[in-house]
């Protein structure tokens, strides 16, 4: 939903609702943020990694994950082609937007006060994220 532009994994409105919790929903497809501090994601450091909410595709490693003291899970990486970016000027503002390459769900925003390597801050909804501990992905 970052534009017009087709994604390799579609469904219609009413698909999504049937998939997606209502917050899924609100966050993935409208474009909604979560309350900070309401995903348990955001506390998660256990190897392993995290996929969209949306349609499984793999969006971080848990190497990249770090503390930002913001409220939401923050990293400072994606995984290579893993997410999409467009200019967000809703609230008076300008943001970078990012989304799933795979499906277009919004996931959160990147900011440019990360750390090191990369100095970014991919801040993301952890509704939008699910997470599988590297255990279970042997």
């Amino acid at each position: 939903m970052a534009s017009d532009k087709e994604f390799d994994v579609s469904m219609s409105e009413e698909e999504w609702r049937r998939k997606l919790t209502p917050e899924q929903y609100q966050v993935l497809r409208k474009h909604g943020t979560e309350r900070a501090g309401s995903s348990p994601l955001d506390h998660q450091y256990e190897p392993g990694k995290y996929y969209c909410a949306g349609c499984g595709a793999q969006l971080f490693e848990s190497d990249a994950k770090f503390n930002s003291g913001s409220g939401w899970p923050s990293f400072y990486q994606p995984m290579d082609g893993a997410v999409e970016t467009s200019t967000d000027r809703s609230f008076f503002m300008v943001r970078t937007e990012v989304h799933c390459q795979k499906c277009g769900g919004h996931l959160g925003h990147v900011f440019d006060d990360g750390p090191k390597p990369t100095g970014l801050r991919y801040c993301m909804n952890g509704c939008a994220l699910d997470f599988k501990p590297a255990e279970e992905e042997k």
